[in-house]
């Protein structure tokens, strides 16, 4: 089988097993071979299952045989980021305490994935707590871009979007509250999408007991093209037998033609500065969709970035500290408490909402609400809106403590974490965000740019995105695999 087979879009790798031009465990075997010879140096897939997804594989091989169709990822190898369950194997989010922690059943959405044909193989790597652009935690080392091995793939899905740009796996799903999904996807020049909050259940993806949906946080796809990102969503999306007593699931499409599309565009911005290699690649964007024939706003801004930043920074600190062992939570008690009164700093305030009470996240709250009105009364004049989704491409290792590191941009040194603005933008306002695959930068590095719609927009953003494929915005392997 040739090399070429491993980068195939999903869907594409699904209609020539169909078609019986390759077979669902020689797939699988091709995919076995590259992980041995290319994931050692990358650490991607930490994580395997090879005698099930071998047994699953040639069941579906003489399913095939039978005349049978499991659905549209039927006889697909793939991979799922180390937070899910999947039975019989650890779900750790890179905390050692978790390390002993074997799923029992498998998370909801990879159920569904099953349920859609495809065979689960491994588990991709991600960072401590699933909190860095980067990935590399104690249990299982540090995960490589494979564009560039000294550089970073991103986080916290950075094993997904490592594994799919190397060849390594037909499809990922990972998971989204900072850019987890939109930054890994940009650094390793795939497709990610950050879906709308809770349209896909999250069940399964959750620390030890934990059944309460998270704040923010989302499940979503990565994959080698757009068509791939819809299909999985369609795959995972829709209520879970709780609220499937009563809610049913309709997506609209962007039914127009691109001439008759409406695109703002936020391409840069003093709260989080964008490198002009960035800004370039949003900008080729917006001048390909205009070049279709759509309507294109470079003053286009749905909310003010300063409010919708601060907003953004206290729910998302508050979520993620709920998240935490006791021991790391007193330490952030201690901090808050040891904040001078008068400090009205931005990090004191993210300081502050670790341990917010009730009163004070319920304020927030209501802000991110008129947020989401905000957003709402936009995408009735306009369909979509592009931006950046991370300050530069991807950056070389950096394993120093979250306060000694910064990245470069246009030659000044700014706040490693001052970038999540561009993730918050969507993630506040519960969101759909798709990334694009949109060019490389002069280092040779991916860059991509997001694709914002309406809450529910999710296939209007996908929409757009499959477009833009057919443009050229699209997946190139990484050079040497």
């Amino acid at each position: 089988m040739s090399a070429g087979a491993a980068f195939a879009s999903a869907a594409e790798l699904a209609r020539r097993m169909k078609r019986r031009e390759i077979g669902c465990a020689e797939l699988l075997a091709h995919y076995f071979e590259r992980v041995d010879r290319f994931n050692p140096a990358l650490g991607a897939i930490v994580v395997q299952v090879r005698e099930e997804a071998g047994e699953r594989a040639r069941e579906a091989d003489a399913a095939l045989a039978r005349g049978e169709d499991w659905g549209p990822l039927h006889g697909v190898p793939m991979t799922v980021k180390e937070s899910y369950d999947v039975a019989g194997t650890p779900t750790t989010w890179g905390l050692p305490e978790l390390k002993d922690n074997v799923a029992t059943e498998d998370a909801l959405s990879v159920t569904r994935l099953k349920n859609a044909g495809a065979i689960v193989f491994g588990k991709t790597n991600v960072p401590l707590m699933l909190s860095d652009f980067q990935s590399y935690n104690d249990i299982y080392g540090t995960t490589s871009n494979p564009w560039d091995t000294n550089r970073v793939p991103g986080g916290s899905s950075g094993g997904s979007a490592a594994a799919l740009a190397a060849g390594l796996t037909g499809l990922e799903t990972g998971s989204d509250i900072g850019g987890s999904i939109r930054n890994p996807a940009h650094f390793c020049g795939v497709f990610g999408h950050k879906p709308t909050w809770n349209l896909l259940p999250p069940r399964g993806h959750a620390m030890p007991g934990v059944l309460t949906p998270a704040d923010i946080s989302v499940i979503g796809p990565l994959a080698r093209s757009a068509e791939d990102l819809e299909t999985a969503v369609r795959a995972m999306a829709g209520p879970d037998e709780i609220a499937a007593r009563g809610l049913g699931l309709r997506l609209p499409t962007l039914e127009k033609p691109p001439r008759e599309w409406r695109v703002g565009v936020w391409r840069d911005d003093s709260m989080a500065p964008v490198d002009d290699s960035v800004s370039a690649r949003v900008d080729a964007v917006a001048v390909a969709l205009r070049g279709l024939g759509a309507t294109v706003r470079f003053d286009a801004r749905p909310v003010d970035a300063r409010h919708s930043h601060f907003v953004y920074q206290n729910l998302l600190q508050a979520t993620m500290s709920a998240r935490l062992p006791e021991a790391r939570y007193q330490r952030a008690v201690a901090a808050a408490a040891a904040l001078p009164a008068e400090d009205a700093s931005l990090q004191a305030a993210i300081t502050r909402a670790q341990v917010a009470s009730f009163r004070d996240w319920t304020a927030n709250n209501e802000r991110r609400t008129h947020l989401r009105w905000a957003w709402h009364d936009f995408f009735e004049k306009c369909d979509v809106l592009v931006a950046p989704i991370m300050a530069t491409s991807a950056f070389p290792h950096d394993h120093r403590p979250f306060g000694e590191r910064s990245v470069t941009v246009n030659g000044e040194q700014v706040g490693y974490f001052d970038q999540v603005f561009w993730a918050g933008l969507a993630s506040v306002a519960y969101l759909p965000s798709t990334v694009v695959p949109a060019g490389l930068d002069a280092q040779g590095l991916p860059i991509g740019v997001q694709i914002i719609g309406p809450e529910y927009g999710d296939l209007i953003t996908i929409g757009v995105a499959r477009t833009l494929e057919r443009e050229g915005f699209a997946f190139a392997p990484a050079p040497g695999y």
